[in-house]
């Protein structure tokens, strides 16, 4: 239920091009409030509309004589003066009284009460291209480009500068973008929460740059407020790096990998001693994380993007990179020797769209020649942060440790760059390019199972105010007849690419209806939330098995699309599933598709291989039929 790092978009965000000149340094004082304030809130959809979907999308996932009980299940909830009513009044209640009814529940459901580690469950990673360096010294110098191009777009954070979004013509919620820096998860014992450090009195002046396992606080702003230049970085990076050549052998920052109870007991006891809790407030108030890795073993060519994909949602186990991380921080940059970079984030406080409008801006930045740079004035060195380390903390790094070996090495993960098209195809036969590749994972996973299974693809409910994401479900009747007849030597051509258009209509219309806030999944959550608050007991739809089976998504999917030539990439949500990110540019697609070992019925490489047969497949019925015009 960690499911939804993404946007679903087909045309992609609208991105003002101008992003990367010099930022404005006027603050422009409550812009953003009243932005917000001008945004309309979250409706409650009408309980019928809900129910009459929700069996609507259980029909291809579900056996005839399941569906029949769950519509009883259905008419009894939603009969006139039933518990149905109610609770849709108290949603609607709710509703008036709060400015998003949906978002706290979500956020504490989703995430905060999750108990899975964060690591491969939840935080995504990012893929970024290979970068044009392969030294220590190359590595310095990007990072200290890329520190500058974050304080960057920093500034536009902190004066409210920041160019709105827009998707179909209206503006989108800002507020994810002020959660994203100077802030933390925190572990607790049953549920955590997340600091934001970003509106405090001082407000954060300093990252934390991870090497060896070791952690520093870097002040990246002079005495004058300035940022401080690229050069003045690079000395201070270096600085890090020869202070701290050794591996440390106690990597406290793999702590942070474990399911959350067993982080959240560690937690207190790390904490009680004076120095480790200065050293853990010092990471949580940080504006972000810069962890600096050593070179990967060389892979060929093909698998490059793979083996990256490891280092940026998890690390690769403790051999490699797990402890030079702190993956309760909201934003980490991960950088290494050989030119291997990108991202890891933790869910809680966004999503990923604005998470890459960040990183889109952050390369571009790198991107630009370089200014002749002020002389250089004395800085004091950046401060090592130290850990006291007791035989109890260290059973509990060596648990971690353990554990997170474990998780690298159940999860496989393949990133493939599709290169016969991209968005271009789909558009020259009129199609939404998002709907054309989730109906090709449906020919895919229907191809390798002989079935459909619930899909997850996240739908961005920005439009509204404080909004996060509701679920579009890829599969529909309309998607299981098209992926039913394909391989079907009895049927024409010209039924087959009817099917196909139909079902890309489909889902083109549950994408509207999602990103509308008319989706059924989110709604379904917060009937069952109210009869929580009211102190009712769970009505019985919900302890349905269909409705277990419709949350079960053996395909967790997302479109996070970008400027750069990027790729996420997350785990599974079920253990038996898939997780499937991917960007579509004009001319290829960068998929990333991840499963685990320990399940003998998924196989990462097997449905990317499927996927890129069901493309290929896709257009060669499209141009074989002389209906579908181009």
């Amino acid at each position: 239920m960690i499911i939804g790092v993404g946007m679903a978009k087909p045309c992609g965000l609208t991105k003002p091009s101008h992003l990367v000149k010099p930022v404005s340094a006027t603050r422009v004082a409550g812009r953003y409030l009243t932005h917000q304030q001008g945004l309309p809130q979250l409706p409650v959809p009408p309980l019928q509309q809900t129910c009459e979907r929700y069996i609507m999308a259980l029909e291809p996932i579900v056996e005839v004589d399941e569906l029949k009980y769950t519509k009883e299940l259905v008419e009894d909830f939603q009969k006139a003066g039933g518990v149905g009513e109610r609770l849709q009044r108290g949603l609607e209640k709710r509703a008036c009284n709060t400015e998003n009814w949906l978002s706290e529940w979500w956020v504490r459901l989703a995430y905060l009460e999750y108990r899975m580690p964060v690591v491969v469950h939840s935080s995504p990673g990012l893929v970024l291209p290979h970068m044009n360096f392969s030294d220590k010294q190359g590595q310095i110098r990007f990072a200290a480009k890329l520190i500058a191009g974050v304080l960057d777009f920093k500034t536009m954070i902190d004066n409210e500068t920041l160019p709105v979004e827009y998707l179909g013509g209206k503006p989108l919620c800002m507020n994810q973008y002020y959660e994203v820096l100077s802030s933390c998860r925190v572990p607790g014992l049953k549920r955590d929460s997340v600091v934001n450090h970003a509106r405090s009195s001082p407000s954060p002046k300093h990252i934390v740059v991870v090497n060896n396992s070791q952690f520093f606080v870097l002040d990246v702003y002079n005495s004058d407020g300035t940022p401080l230049t690229v050069d003045q970085l690079s000395l201070q990076l270096k600085r890090i790096c020869s202070s701290s050549v050794a591996k440390c052998t106690e990597p406290v920052g793999i702590l942070t990998t474990q399911h959350r109870d067993s982080w959240g007991r560690a937690y207190i006891n790390l904490i009680k001693d004076k120095t480790n809790k200065e050293s853990v407030d010092a990471i949580q108030r940080s504006i972000f994380t810069l962890c600096l890795d050593g070179a990967m073993p060389a892979v060929s060519e093909e698998m490059y993007r793979s083996s990256a994909a490891v280092q940026m949602l998890h690390g690769g186990g403790t051999q490699w990179n797990s402890g030079n991380r702190w993956f309760d921080k909201t934003l980490q940059f991960i950088i290494g020797e050989d030119g291997t970079c990108g991202a890891n984030y933790e869910h809680a406080p966004a999503e990923g769209p604005p998470i890459v409008a960040l990183i889109d801006h952050v390369v571009e930045y790198t991107r630009k020649p370089e200014m002749v740079q002020p002389p250089m004035v004395p800085l004091p060195s950046p401060k090592k942060l130290h850990f006291s380390i007791t035989p109890e903390i260290k059973r509990d790094i060596e648990e971690a440790k353990q554990n997170m070996n474990k998780l690298a090495q159940d999860l496989d993960i393949r990133v493939i760059m599709f290169g016969h098209f991209g968005k271009n195809i789909p558009k020259a036969y009129k199609m939404s390019p998002d709907a054309f590749i989730q109906m090709a994972l449906q020919l895919a996973y229907y191809r390798m199972y002989q079935r459909c299974c619930a899909t997850y693809e996240s739908a961005s409910l920005r439009m509204f105010r404080l909004g996060r994401t509701d679920t579009i479900r890829s599969t529909s009747s309309a998607s299981a007849a098209f992926v039913k007849s394909f391989d079907d030597p009895n049927k024409q051509n010209a039924e087959k690419v009817d099917l196909m258009e139909k079902a890309v209509k489909a889902h083109r219309s549950y994408t509207n209806m999602a990103i509308n806030g008319q989706a059924i999944d989110r709604h379904l959550l917060g009937l069952k939330m109210q009869a929580v608050d009211d102190k009712l007991s769970i009505p019985d739809l919900f302890k349905d098995a269909a409705y277990a089976k419709a949350l079960h998504y053996q395909l967790s999917t997302s479109q996070v699309p970008s400027k750069t030539d990027c790729v996420m990439c997350f785990g599974p949500v079920v253990p038996n599933g898939y997780g499937v990110c991917y960007n579509p540019m004009n001319n290829h697609i960068n998929f990333a598709v991840s499963s685990f070992n320990s399940c003998e019925e998924t196989n990462a490489a097997d449905l990317a291989q499927a996927v890129e047969d069901a493309l290929l497949d896709m257009r060669k019925l499209l141009e074989q039929n002389p209906r579908a015009k181009l």
